[in-house]
């Protein structure tokens, strides 16, 4: 009964997890405002330029107005009086409506010479009888302030005939006991009343912005692309173990912007690149404290991601600290790294497990760091998949790892099944996602692919993060904000010329540099064996 009550307890926690909505939190409208801010303010300014413009066709149109007094006789005595006001006043409420009749506008028509009908006229009028009054308020309109006065004062001489004209007939009286009195002659209009530019651009501004938060709700919702390092922690389980800024030297190709020295350099993306690699080495060295990752697979979803640039600098970087590494090519079908690196191509993976090469033959090492080597993939094969499967494989990557870092550019996981097949024989995968283009299902469907195969996923890495404006918060990027761009101020107003500043060294010194040949079979021998790398002085030391 215990295990059935947990059961049923579990199963109803499942069920209410499952029912509770998911909809955005304040911080997440917050976002979305910084995201599509600037179409915010596009349909706003165009919905109010749009009601501005349209106040320009419309013709104007005045106002005049022309009071009325309602009057019942003079009383003898202050009952009857009392009497006259209060029989005033409910007349005043019955002629508000013959004010509106066809026989007022038609003696209108007729005093006036006006080429319109009764109905049409009538449109033009409106009567106000103030409460608990005997005052009679004819407001007329037209486009011209002068015929809106004249229809105004005529309306209220036509009306007074009326109500003359009601109050007399059948009575033989010459004069009626009730008739209206007007009060004063209706003012000329200075200003049209209507369009109200002030109004109409208030509303405008209102329906735009209304429009933009819709837009930008919409928009959101339509947008498939990764947004932010925490929309990948929250939907995938995913952590995100580095961000890598856009860095402007490597926009027109790929190339190994990491010497692996400390060097002076004034440029903000150098120190910016640098600083997110180590923060990435960082991170993946406390991925697995207890069993850290020595094969290590580095993949994206599609092509295009800049894999394999994070994987030749992240290779430099971890040499930087000390350590051995060896980057292996593990793009069969169309590899880079080689040339990334400025090696002789040719001979590499491929030569090695088909048996026509030993791995010390192939493996060249990068001479500006003396303890970073790399393996190129050889001539592209016929059948890739099969040979990166292959227990060769398995057992070559076990040898390299043996001794160092083994850091595989892999290819995407989409369009190939290369990478699953290296992550299933590797320690781990690294997932690298073009910060603001990878697509939630692109990138679901690589941590599908790579689910299937049972690998272990180490985490993401988000490259080419904005380093300026609301995305580079959003990303999680906030390197550029510790940098100071010029000294403080000298008397004299003067500004201190920006000095170049000295990049931040790594967390162990690196290796001494050297002018190595790539080709050096003892160097080789000494990196996979584990002995410490020969000491060749470099040529400035020779002097």
């Amino acid at each position: 009964m215990t295990a059935i009550g947990k059961d049923c307890k579990s199963l109803v926690e499942l069920n209410q997890t499952e029912e509770q909505p998911q909809g955005l939190e304040l911080r997440d409208y917050l976002r979305v405002l910084h995201t599509y801010w600037r179409g915010i303010v596009a349909i706003t300014l165009l919905v109010t330029l749009l009601a501005f413009g349209w106040t320009f066709l419309q013709k104007p149109v005045y106002e005049a107005q022309s009071m009325g007094l309602v009057t019942a006789g003079a009383g003898e005595d202050i009952n009857q009086t009392l009497a006259g006001d209060n029989l005033a006043k409910s007349k005043a409420t019955s002629y508000a409506s013959v004010a509106t009749t066809r026989p007022v506008a038609q003696a209108v028509i007729d005093e006036l010479g006006l080429d319109t009908t009764p109905a049409q006229l009538i449109e033009r009028i409106e009567v106000e009888t103030p409460l608990d009054t005997a005052e009679l308020r004819i407001t007329a309109s037209s486009e011209d302030p002068a015929d809106a006065r004249n229809l105004a004062d005529a309306w209220v001489t036509a009306l007074m005939n009326q109500v003359e004209e009601i109050e007399t007939s059948g009575t033989g009286a010459e004069q009626a006991a009730v008739q209206i009195v007007a009060l004063a002659d209706a003012a000329l209009p200075t200003s049209p009343v209507s369009p109200n530019v002030k109004l109409t651009l208030a509303i405008g501004a209102v329906i735009g912005l209304m429009l933009g938060l819709a837009y930008a709700l919409i928009r959101n919702h339509l947008d498939r692309r990764i947004r932010s390092a925490e929309m990948i922690e929250k939907q995938f389980g995913v952590p995100v173990i580095g961000t890598i800024p856009v860095d402007k030297r490597m926009l027109d190709r790929r190339k190994v912007v990491e010497t692996g020295t400390v060097e002076f350099q004034s440029d903000r993306a150098s120190h910016a690149m640098s600083e997110a690699l180590r923060e990435l080495r960082t991170n993946l060295s406390f991925v697995d404290v207890d069993n850290p990752p020595r094969i290590i697979v580095v993949t994206s979803s599609v092509p295009g991601e800049g894999k394999s640039t994070v994987t030749a600098n992240l290779a430099v970087t971890i040499a930087a600290a000390g350590k051995r590494v060896v980057v292996v090519d593990g793009d069969l079908r169309r590899p880079v790294v080689t040339s990334m690196f400025d090696l002789v191509p040719g001979a590499g993976v491929t030569d090695v497990l088909s048996g026509q090469a030993d791995l010390e033959d192939v493996l060249q090492v990068w001479g500006q760091v003396p303890n970073l080597a790399v393996l190129g993939a050889g001539r592209i094969p016929p059948n890739p998949s099969e040979l990166l499967g292959s227990h060769s494989m398995a057992d070559m990557l076990k040898q390299l790892a043996a001794h160092a870092t083994v850091l595989i550019d892999a290819p995407p996981l989409l369009p190939v099944t290369d990478a699953a097949i290296l992550s299933k024989v590797a320690d781990g995968a690294m997932v690298v996602l073009n910060a603001g283009k990878t697509t939630v299902d692109a990138f679901d469907k690589a941590l599908g692919n790579l689910a299937r195969v049972d690998a272990h996923v180490l985490g993401a890495i988000l490259n080419r993060v904005p380093t300026q404006g609301a995305d580079a918060a959003q990303y999680g990027y906030y390197g550029q904000y510790y940098q100071q761009d010029e000294e403080p101020t000298q008397k004299g107003g003067r500004r201190k010329q920006k000095q170049p500043r000295r990049a931040s060294a790594p967390d162990t010194a690196p290796a001494p540099v050297a002018n190595f040949d790539s080709g050096s079979e003892e160097e080789f021998t000494a990196l996979l064996s584990g002995e410490p790398l020969p000491a060749r002085r470099t040529p400035q030391s020779r002097r």
